[in-house]
């Protein structure tokens, strides 16, 4: 499934999930629960009815085992954080972008100075695509 394609998770607990079944390749709600929903006082229900909502999105697929419903991510993780980096930097950097795009760079600036040599570096070879033979 291509990255401008996929149907998002619906927050931050539908990542927890998604990523923990990426991370795990196969799980139970079991499994899940022990990894995302003890650390937050979820209950075991709660799980239960965030995989079905990204079974609905298929972003997971699931089949029986025994009496257990098991989990497997449909989904690359890395193209699910790439359209939410995609879908969030719309949002910021719309309607204007010149100033978005200012703070942005002055953010990156901040955190680590080497990142806007990284970005120079990425904006060069981009262009070098796009103006490539």
């Amino acid at each position: 499934m291509e990255s401008d394609k996929l149907r998002l998770p619906g927050g931050e607990l539908e990542y927890a999930v998604l990523f923990s079944v990426c991370d795990l390749n196969v799980a139970s709600v079991r499994d899940v629960h022990r990894r995302v929903g003890n650390g937050r006082g979820l209950a075991y229900t709660t799980i239960a009815k965030v995989l079905d909502r990204l079974h609905v999105k298929a972003l997971v697929t699931r089949e029986r085992r025994g009496s257990t419903l098991v989990y497997c991510p449909k989904v690359d993780r890395k193209a699910v954080e790439l359209a939410r980096a995609r879908l969030s930097l719309s949002k910021l950097l719309s309607p204007d972008v010149r100033p978005a795009m200012a703070t942005l760079v002055e953010a990156m600036e901040s955190l680590d100075s080497t990142l806007i040599d990284e970005l120079e570096r990425a904006v060069a070879a981009r262009r070098g695509k796009t103006n490539g033979p």
